[in-house]
């Protein structure tokens, strides 16, 4: 039996208004429960109890959100799962390859950090130091922590800009702060002693500013120090930066600590032959530190210092470190401070045309200046206590000073190092007077063993048929020490008291004399007779390195030309009274061979070899008058300008046909001075 057709029932929906009012009913009745529960609400426990998000990225929504009792949510869509079978991996090795991804994905996330530019930083890094620097100098006590900070860009600066300025910064900062004393580290005992707060306070900061500065100079000796491989290289520019710190810091707080390693920095760079910037700076800086010295504590501690390095180097040096010697401050102080040229005396008193302004005297009781009396007496007892004991203190560092320099000076004159007898023979006539007498005769015998090693020098140039530049130069410095020789050995007896002790000591220098006297045609026929190196000019030689020829017009300290030289061995040996009245034959001889000489020389060492000749006819116009005047003549023979004696020469059977030439001579200056010994010979006549 076909089943019966069955008809299809509709839902019919209420109508509007009933809807409304039902929806309306449940939305009120649910507020009400909702606001009813408000007082059990706890909304920071709730929030608390939420789940975090992690650090990840929030993915792309592409679901709209849906209407839920609760209201509007968004639904996240699944993961989709990654299919092993396809690869044929397990879900560790699945694990291990979205980690890797994740890696890729953060690598060039830190990779695109912002970097800075190098101007940026320098700029910032001046700014840095110079607000560090304006705290220090505001409160140095509470700022002391601003130095490891400038340590510390010196350290682990990224540019070697910054590192030069904050090395620049310190030096500078540091001679601000420095105290004028020098600050005793502390011992276990000061540390436990009991002291009030503001002494403790004052300790703390003294020994906190001593680390500070003693960090300082190390790093200062660590940049300093000969690079000994690629790897320790240091650049250039921040060494010398470092050498002019120390400089700096040696010249404004020589008093304070770590002088010594301020010291040994510039004699190690002194040790080098290559002269440069740095080695010029470090050069004049120790002359200016002998020139300021007063105590002699500070030259002392130099020159120890330098003649150790000498000795080590076995006085493979450059000459010109050497002639910071020529600069202390030996046993010549006095009251007032005084040059070769003026002494600079102390202010005197307000004067009016010679006579002292009055002054209105202020009134005291008797006792007032009773106690200002016993006062000023206290303080007149204090200064003379005072001045006694700096005076032996300065007496005994001079003297250790002078023997180091003296202990120098004759290994080299023993060890006869040809780059270096100029100086020492220099060093030696300075200081000649100083000399004790004891070594007066060993000295003699070593300066005529040099001249006679000048002479075999120039005689082997002479014989030499092609004689280049080097033979040249040497037979230059032969002739010029063969003169320092000659005035070293007239200084020795014309400085406390010398010449009395001629006579005991039986010194002869009639040696030095003959010398002298042989040097005359050779010396006036030398082309750099008035040669000096800073006021010369000659061009400068092509062939010669820019570094060289930039610094060698400066490596001259007391540098005197070979004429200045030859008139001072000339004074001594003919106007000197050191060796008593000069015999005839000497005075005529010497005469008669320096009016020729003035004929090759140029006219400024002519004008001084006539003037000298002058001085010589003033004072021995009696005995040199036969050689103008031949009817006053006692002797006969022929004369010979060759002669190497004195007494070979048989000068009086000669004639000065000499001045005759010099009348015609093209500087009217020599003609003149030609003109006034001819004077001075007659009206002494």
């Amino acid at each position: 039996m076909a089943p019966g057709r069955t008809t299809k029932r509709r839902r019919l929906s209420p109508p509007a208004d009933e809807v409304n009012d039902a929806s309306q009913t449940s939305k009120s009745s649910s507020l009400n429960k909702f606001y009813s529960t408000a007082a059990e609400w706890d909304l920071e426990q709730d929030y608390e109890r939420r789940p975090r998000k992690l650090d990840k990225k929030d993915k792309e929504r592409t679901r709209l959100p849906i209407k839920t009792a609760e209201g509007l949510q968004n639904i996240e869509e699944p993961e989709p799962e990654e299919s092993d079978s396809f690869l044929g991996t397990d879900d560790d090795e699945g694990d291990d390859a979205q980690d890797d991804m994740d890696e890729d994905e953060e690598q060039p996330a830190e990779e695109e950090k912002p970097r800075i530019p190098m101007k940026l930083q320098i700029l910032q890094a001046k700014e840095e130091l110079a607000k560090l620097a304006s705290l220090i100098n505001e409160d140095p006590e509470e700022h002391l922590g601003s130095f490891k900070t400038m340590s510390e860009m010196v350290d682990n600066g990224a540019h070697v800009v910054i590192k030069k300025l904050a090395l620049a910064s310190q030096a500078a900062i540091f001679k601000d702060v420095i105290p004028g004393y020098r600050i005793r580290p502390l011992s276990d005992g000061d540390m436990s002693a009991k002291l009030s707060k503001e002494v403790r306070k004052l300790q703390n900061y003294e020994q906190s500013l001593l680390s500070h500065y003693k960090h300082y100079v190390q790093k200062l000796t660590e940049l300093t120090k000969p690079s000994k491989g690629s790897k320790d290289e240091i650049d250039p520019s921040l060494k010398s930066i470092a050498i002019n710190c120390a400089c700096t810091m040696l010249l404004s707080v020589p008093h304070f600590n770590f002088r010594g390693e301020l010291l040994k920095i510039l004699v190690n760079r002194l040790a080098r032959r290559q002269i440069d910037a740095d080695f010029v700076k470090c050069r004049e800086t120790i002359e200016e530190v002998f020139a300021r010295d007063e105590d002699g504590v500070v030259s002392l501690e130099a020159v120890r210092l330098l003649s150790k390095m000498m000795k080590a180097k076995e006085f493979r040096i450059n000459e010109s470190a050497l002639d910071t010697f020529l600069h202390l401050r030996l046993l010549s102080e006095f009251s007032h401070k005084a040059s070769r040229d003026r002494v600079d005396r102390e202010p005197e008193e307000d004067t009016f045309r010679g006579k002292k302004l009055k002054q209105k005297k202020e009134f005291r009781t008797k006792r007032e200046r009773k106690v200002e009396k016993e006062r000023k007496a206290v303080e007149k007892d204090m200064k003379q206590a005072d001045a006694l004991v700096s005076h032996e203190e300065r007496d005994k560092n001079q003297a250790e000073t002078l023997k180091l320099v003296f202990g120098v000076y004759f290994r080299i004159l023993k060890l006869r190092v040809p780059t270096l007898m100029g100086p020492v023979l220099e060093g030696l006539a300075k200081y000649a007077h100083l000399i004790n007498q004891d070594f007066f005769g060993d000295l003699l015998e070593a300066l005529k063993d040099l001249i006679g090693h000048a002479d075999r020098a120039e005689l082997e140039d002479d014989d030499t048929e092609d004689e280049d530049a080097e033979s040249a130069t040497t037979s230059r410095d032969a002739q010029r020490e063969a003169l320092l020789c000659t005035v070293t050995a007239f200084a020795l007896l014309q400085g406390q008291d010398a010449s009395k002790a001629a006579a005991t000591l039986h010194l002869d220098l009639s040696f030095f004399i003959k010398h002298l006297y042989r040097a005359l045609y050779s010396l006036s026929t030398n082309p750099d007779v008035e040669f000096n190196p800073n006021k010369s000019l000659r061009l400068p030689d092509p062939d010669e390195h820019s570094e060289t020829q930039q610094f060698k017009s400066r490596n001259k300290v007391n540098f005197q030309t070979p004429t200045v030289l030859l008139l001072r061995c000339l004074q001594s040996t003919l106007l000197s009274r050191a060796q008593g009245i000069p015999p005839p034959v000497r005075v005529g001889s010497f005469t008669k061979r320096l009016l020729t000489t003035s004929l090759q020389v140029p006219e400024k060492s002519a004008i001084a070899t006539l003037a000298l000749v002058n001085q010589v006819a003033k004072h021995h116009a009696n005995r040199i008058s036969p050689l103008w005047h031949s009817e006053e003549r006692k002797g006969d023979g022929v004369f010979n300008p060759y002669a190497t004696e004195i007494e070979a020469t048989n000068v009086f059977a000669g004639t000065v046909w000499e001045g005759e030439l010099l009348r015609l001579h093209y500087c009217p200056q020599v003609r003149d001075a030609a003109v006034d010994v001819e004077k001075m010979i007659s009206s002494r006549k």
